[in-house]
């Protein structure tokens, strides 16, 4: 055995020596390289061949909650070669809360795989395991096909496909239809630190909205002079009429931002975020009025469940759910929901009404959830 080994030994030893000039196999998948001597030893690579180009026609695509979503990656060749090329690809995302524009090197780092394939070999990862697929529509389309989509799977997905020494990759952003709303403590205002605010909004059906969900909410009205966490951990309120005590008339309208706070010892309210839901939210007609206990027990008796806020924004916003009156919901607040204004139904904006948390002795309608 040791005599075997005495060639290979020398081997590498020659490789080692300074000015050695010893045969190492090139490295050859198709491509055309080629190999450059800069005199001291070490060599560079240039490409002078065929290109790999990834693509996208649409880099941001938006979806409802629980439907099939598709982002779009296909690659090419330049020029196309002769003969099928052996290719990998890699679906990786980025959560929503956690994207920055440009993206960081720090940003690639906190990436997570979705999908990874080669052939007729797929494998899937973490929350995306068994809902996810490449659809394969044509040569080159290697587009992510999402099942059942999630409030938590909003985010920046990168698109990388591998050949050999090529590496091209493209970002497609996934944002969730839906309607961002503020939410406070049943107790008062100001009284959640982040993860409790985070908690809350599930409670609710709902996800911390992102800067860019507040962000349209404004956009599209939202006026609201109390100041809620984000899932970025930051904190802002959207201001549509300049006015004093909301950060000065003397300032335009747009989202006021008190920068990251402590998430654990500074307290806000919240800015929820909800999408669309299968069931369906419905106000239940009802020979009486009844308190909080009794409302949970006639939707129980109904075949349904007590409807919780999101839920109700959801079903205003992407449903059209109109109704002047008012009723419980499953956190213990009053509200109602009006697409179309009209008198003694509030201000003159659509929305959805609020009488706060009122005595849980007190007599209302209910909505349910189916």
């Amino acid at each position: 055995m040791p005599s075997l080994l005495r060639p290979l030994l020398a081997a590498c030893l020659l490789l080692l020596l300074p000015g050695s000039q010893a045969w190492i196999p090139r490295y050859n998948n198709g491509f055309h390289y080629q190999d450059i001597s800069n005199g001291n030893g070490n060599g560079e690579i240039y490409f002078n061949g065929v290109r790999l180009l990834v693509e996208s026609p649409e880099l941001s695509v938006s979806a409802s909650r629980g439907s099939s979503v598709t982002l779009p990656c296909h690659y090419h060749y330049e020029p196309e070669p002769s003969t099928p090329r052996r290719t990998r690809v890699k679906w990786s995302w980025l959560p929503a809360n956690t994207v920055t524009a440009p993206v960081s090197l720090q940003d690639l780092a906190m990436e997570t795989e979705v999908m990874v394939a080669m052939g007729n070999r797929h494998r899937s990862y973490g929350g995306f395991k068994g809902r996810v697929r490449l659809r394969r529509s044509v040569p080159g389309d290697m587009s992510l096909v999402i099942n059942g989509l999630q409030l938590n799977d909003t985010g920046r997905y990168r698109c990388e496909v591998i050949d050999g020494l090529e590496d091209e990759s493209v970002t497609v952003d996934l944002e969730m239809r839906g309607v961002a709303f503020p939410y406070f403590s049943q107790k008062g205002r100001y009284l959640f630190n982040f993860f409790e605010a985070k908690q809350a909004c599930k409670d609710q059906e709902a996800t911390l909205a992102t800067f860019e969900q507040l962000f349209t909410a404004w956009e599209e009205g939202l006026d609201w002079c109390n100041a809620g966490w984000l899932a970025d951990g930051t904190v802002q309120y959207p201001i549509t009429a300049p006015r004093d005590g909301c950060g000065g008339d003397d300032l335009a309208p747009g989202l006021r931002s008190y920068g990251q706070r402590h998430r654990l010892l500074h307290r806000y309210d919240a800015f929820c975020f909800s999408a669309s839901v299968k069931g369906t939210v419905y106000f239940l007609k009802h020979q009486t009025k009844l308190n909080f206990t009794e409302a949970v027990q006639a939707c129980a008796s109904d075949g349904s469940q007590i409807a919780k806020v999101g839920q109700m924004y959801a079903a205003w916003r992407l449903m059209g759910l109109d109704r002047c009156d008012a009723g419980w919901l499953a956190d213990g607040s009053i509200r109602y929901p009006i697409t179309k204004a009209r008198a003694n139904c509030g201000p003159p904006e659509p929305g959805v009404r609020s009488f706060g948390f009122p005595p849980l002795n007190q007599k209302f309608a209910v909505y349910c959830y189916r």
